[in-house]
């Protein structure tokens, strides 16, 4: 196994990664910014390397600062987590080049799927279905208009090497189409240096399911069930939850977890990966993209399958097989994720500032993932996260409530959070019901 893993990220994943490494005996190092200098994650690890200023492009996203950090401390592997480099093709390239082991697919699967056009071509091929959209780049306005008469309105303009609801209108006219066509490529060449969009049919009346896969290096691969994260405002998850409500039964979640696996074949990937596809009210299902790391939400996987999804990426990437097999993995109660931002509960404005009071909830089957303390400072450089607070229960009914519970027992203070809205969601009568889609929180919104 790795003596030493080197993170590289920030915040509850970091920590996350190190908590993994110190039960596998292995040897940290935190690589930080100036204003992470008192993070928990540089206070927990065996080393700590300060790679740069707070801003992301001079520390974070330095590839150069980074490969430094590895070669001062002789660091023979990288553990990624998610955002920042994680799915960069290139700086997966660049440590294989350099000998240092990447904790995550090849730099091929990577591009690949990081591009959504190359990956609907891709998918095309190995008969996965797709919804109604562009075969290839969309640049002008008389191109766009055409093909989204095509396909019927409404439809959505996505970047091509988007991600996080970035870079993505939705069209309901042809009126509305010029200006979203042009704010999409602008946002996409802002967010990820690439300003490509494509054009897709949009489902009025959609669930967002995603499946979680691991493979190994031999192509043995197996799925762990889905997660519905269909709870989104501005195509930006807020609240997960595993099984699927209402929707998925185990037909239909062997089909998706087949098609999953199929996906993965095709671009012979390796390690943890999420396929996200669309889940339409007649419970038919389209392939969205796919997610080339660990997600945010990986922990209520953990808790249904109690497969420990970090672990298994690092005993991938060391190149051991794959242990599992699909009828070993076996769902296990309900689990569910509130996602804590500080930010505004009514305008969702984030909300830097320093935590002037906190208090984690616990209790049985109660587990947040957080680097938050008191005097712990919500920077303005980075995402708002404070925490994921993650339920497990017997069933989804004694979820929610044991969520209830947990959030009424949170105690920050010092800057606003999501907390009041999250308590309001699972008030919310067709949450309880399990009979939503994507769009469930428009109703409480004007804008």
């Amino acid at each position: 196994m790795f003596q030493k893993v080197l993170i590289a990220n920030r915040g509850e994943i970091a920590l996350r990664a190190i908590r993994a490494c110190k039960e596998m005996d292995i040897k940290t190092v935190a690589v930080y910014s100036t204003a992470d200098a008192n993070a928990i994650h540089v206070k927990l690890a065996d080393e700590s390397v300060c790679i740069g200023p707070p801003d992301a492009r001079h520390s974070y996203l330095n590839i150069a600062a980074i490969l430094s950090a590895v070669e001062i401390t002789d660091a023979e592997a990288i553990y990624p987590g998610y955002g920042f480099l994680a799915e960069s093709p290139n700086f997966a390239e660049v440590c294989e080049e350099c000998g240092i082991k990447f904790i995550g697919p090849k730099p091929e699967a990577l591009a690949l799927m990081g591009d959504k056009i190359k990956a609907r071509e891709i998918m095309r091929g190995v008969n996965i279905p797709l919804l109604p959209g562009s075969e290839k780049e969309v640049e002008k306005e008389t191109e766009a208009r055409k093909l989204a008469a095509d396909i019927g309105y409404p439809v959505i303009v996505k970047a091509a090497a988007g991600g996080g609801g970035k870079g993505m209108k939705v069209v309901h006219s042809p009126v509305a189409l010029t200006s979203a066509l042009l704010m999409a490529q602008t946002e996409a060449a802002h967010t990820f240096g690439d300003h490509r969009v494509y054009l897709e049919k949009y489902l009025d009346k959609h669930r967002h399911i995603e499946i979680q896969i691991l493979a190994d290096n031999w192509g043995n691969m197996v799925h762990l069930g889905e997660r519905d994260c269909s709870i989104q405002r501005r195509h930006q998850k807020l609240l997960e939850e595993s099984p699927c409500p209402g929707v998925v039964d185990e037909a239909l979640r062997q089909d998706m977890g087949q098609a999953a696996l199929t996906a993965a074949k095709a671009v012979n990937y390796s390690n943890a990966g999420t396929v996200e596809f669309l889940v339409d009210a007649k419970r038919n299902f389209y392939f969205s993209e796919m997610n080339t790391r660990i997600q945010v939400e990986h922990g209520i996987t953990e808790m249904t399958t109690g497969v420990d999804l970090v672990k298994s990426q690092i005993e991938l990437a060391f190149g051991q097989n794959l242990t599992l097999d699909q009828d070993s993995i076996q769902l296990r109660g309900h689990a569910m994720e509130c996602r804590i931002y500080a930010e505004d509960p009514e305008t969702f404005a984030p909300c830097s500032g320093v935590i002037t009071a906190y208090h984690a909830p616990g209790g049985l089957g109660v587990r947040v993932d957080s680097a938050a303390y008191e005097r712990y400072c919500i920077s303005p450089y980075y995402d708002p996260l404070v925490a994921k607070l993650i339920v497990h229960a017997d069933d989804r009914l004694s979820a929610i409530k044991r969520m209830q519970r947990a959030l009424e027992e949170y105690i920050i203070e010092g800057v606003s959070t999501l907390i009041p809205f999250h308590l309001k969601i699972l008030k919310d009568e067709s949450f309880l019901r399990g009979d939503f889609y994507t769009q469930l929180l428009d109703k409480y919104f004007t804008s």
